[in-house]
């Protein structure tokens, strides 16, 4: 968190089921409001459907934070998204929960600048600190040069 930056006017996240308990705790140690799914939906959110629980932190305004790529290509998680919601991917699943949570922090900035964007988005978020917007792709709002 900058200096000039409250406690409330802080972002939050809602952390799906794939990144665990594990990785929310580390987040949480590094100053991140979060969330995590299965501390809102019943039965540690086994049923709950991923549009289901990107729809339910969209409508919060959070940020949704997972690891599950396939997200892009379901039309339904991505219907869900579509209210201007931001879901912030790992771009390698296969981390140890402190490393997933450290690829996160270390993009913090380019994540909470995104979040300040009037669209949605699906973002893969590498562990250099960048992200890449995914969806909706870039070239569906570019126009034709002549």
């Amino acid at each position: 968190m900058s200096p000039k930056q409250s406690v409330a006017s802080q972002p939050e996240f809602f952390v799906d089921r794939s990144l665990g308990p594990e990785t929310t705790g580390v987040l949480r140690r590094l100053g991140w409001i979060v969330h995590l799914i299965n501390e809102v939906f019943p039965n540690d959110a086994q049923g709950t459907a991923d549009e289901d629980w990107i729809a339910y932190g969209v409508q919060r305004g959070w940020g949704l934070l997972s690891k599950d790529k396939k997200i892009r290509f379901r039309a339904e998680e991505l219907l869900a998204l579509s209210e201007q919601g931001k879901l912030f991917c790992l771009s390698s699943g296969n981390l140890l929960a402190r490393v997933q949570a450290e690829t996160f922090d270390r993009a913090r900035e380019q994540i909470e600048r995104a979040l300040q964007r009037h669209e949605a988005g699906l973002y893969l978020v590498y562990n250099k600190g960048e992200i890449k917007k995914k969806w909706p792709s870039p070239s569906h709002r570019r126009g034709h040069s002549s």
